[in-house]
Order: C-alpha cells, then structure tokens, then sequence
C-alpha cells in the first residue's frame, strides 16, 4: 500500500474522529435534529447534479438514506446534545462493527467466526462497564441512543452491501436527499418552530462551519476517500484503519473540549477496543503467529 494511500486513509479517521468535536459545537448552537437535516441539506446540494443517480432498487436506496442519515445520526446528534461525551460516543459508535456482522447473518447469509464471537462478547462486557456508571435514567439514555444509532450504521450497512458493485461516492451522494424531509419534519415536532428559528436567527460563524465540514468534509470527502480506499485494497487491510476513529476522537475531544474520561469508562474502552481489535485483525494475528 503507497504511503499516499495510506496518509488518505489516516486523513480520513482524522476526520471522523474530528468531527465528534464539531458536532459537540454545533449541538450547543442548533438543535441537533434540525443540525442533522442541514448536514445532509448540504451533502446533497450541489453534489446531486454533478454525479449520475445510482442505479440502485427503490427500498434498498430509502433503506440506507433512512437508516444512516434519520436514525444513526439523528439519534447520534441528539445523544450528544442530551450530554453524552463526543469522544465516548465516537468508540461507542464502533459497536457498529458487530451489529453488522449479526445483520449479517440474517440478511446475507454469513457465518459467524469464532474471532467475531469473542470480539464482540468482549466489547460487550466493555459497554455494560460504561452502563454501570449510567444508571441514572438522564446518563442511561443517551448511551443508549448511541448504542441504537450504532445498530442502524449496521443496517446501512447491510443495505449498502444488497446494493452490490456502485459508485459509493454517489450512492452517499443521492441518499443524502432521503433523510432531509423526516428530519425537517420530526425536528418541527420535538424541537419546534420556535428553537429552530431562533437557531437560525443567531446561526454563527462557528454553526456554519459546522454544517459545512459536517456535509463537505465528513460525508463527501470522508465517505468518497474511504469508497476509493476500499475498491482499490482488500476490505482485511483497509478496516482496521477504523479501529483509529475513536482514538482520534477520544483525542481530539479532551484537547479542544476539555472532556475528561472516568477510569470505569476507561475500563469499559479498553474492553471494548480490544474486542474490535480481535474481532476485526484477530485470525490474521494468529496466522502470523503461527507462521513466525
């Protein structure tokens, strides 16, 4: 792998790792549903008429627009804005890897390895150490939400895997118009007329470089640079570039916010890293080791 590909792919977890920064930011401006319709609002125009529709099937196309942009993100952009720490939901957020892998078997038809079993009971324990000190209902909640959201990336992923061989870029592209109208129309609901206007009233400099990284860098550039990575390398050696998102994003979140990190929580992380790092590298370590 050149080094050029291989500073893209480390260009991209800096991103996404940096990313939970901003929407930390933008949460404490704009409401966060209302936040997430304008980030996809942005991912959408112009892209849209600059990139061929993918010839994907209806359901599978609202699916994946359904899943990651209303459920994933609404549900991570509310969980941060009810108090959830940017730098813990970015490794909370990778639980994706294991609810993908169970859709998996249902939908598609894969086995289960003994690495991914054990991985994910390892990363399992981890999450019910970070519950134990959330029992309070207002703490409980958003890790839950973040848990859920975690399980609809596992169903996008799903979805973007029954579309077969596309242009990512623009499938990311074009199902960015899905979420928009939901997301308008549930942000009128819960957060009302009344905290989106005056958002948008008082829409700071710092919001609208939020929603533009949110949109351009985090989904576009982001998005397109992973799909490029992945159609030119195995998938083996391009994920667990992913295993460094949350590293990035723990980072990150304590340098320019200030979060701190609880030991049981740093517990609970490093139970559920190691339960990625199994699950995802653990059969290729073995083999090295075996033929060392």
């Amino acid at each position: 792998m050149p080094i050029r590909d291989v500073l893209l792919a480390v260009l991209v977890v800096v991103v996404w790792g940096l990313n939970f920064v901003f929407i930390k930011w933008g949460v404490e401006e704009v409401p966060p549903l209302f936040l997430t319709a304008l980030r996809y609002l942005c991912a959408a125009l112009p892209a849209v008429f600059l990139v061929r529709r993918p010839q994907v099937k209806l359901g599978i196309f609202l699916t994946y627009g359904l899943a990651i942009g209303f459920a994933q993100f609404g549900l991570l952009f509310s969980a941060i804005k009810l108090g959830m720490p940017a730098g813990l939901a970015s490794l909370l957020m990778q639980l994706q890897a294991f609810f993908t892998v169970v859709l998996a078997l249902f939908f598609l038809g894969e086995r289960l390895t003994r690495f991914q079993a054990i991985g994910g009971l390892i990363a399992f324990a981890g999450v019910v150490v970070i519950a134990s000190e959330r029992v309070e209902v207002t703490a409980l909640i958003p890790l839950l939400m973040i848990i859920l959201a975690a399980f609809f990336w596992g169903v996008a992923n799903i979805a973007s895997k029954k579309a077969g061989q596309i242009d990512m870029l623009s499938f990311v592209v074009w199902s960015s118009l899905v979420p928009i109208l939901p997301l308008l129309a549930l942000s009128l609901v819960v957060e009302g007329p009344a905290a989106i206007a005056e958002s948008l009233a008082h829409f700071s400099g710092r919001s609208i470089f939020v929603v533009l990284f949110n949109g351009y860098v985090a989904t576009i550039l982001g998005f397109g640079l992973w799909s490029y990575l992945l159609k030119r390398y195995p998938a083996s050696l391009i994920a667990p570039f992913s295993l460094l998102v949350p590293v990035a994003g723990i980072g990150f979140s304590m340098l320019l916010l200030g979060e701190a990190i609880t030991t049981v929580e740093i517990v609970g992380s490093v139970f559920i890293f190691l339960g990625l790092v199994y699950s995802v590298m653990g059969a290729r370590l073995l083999n090295r080791f075996r033929s060392a």
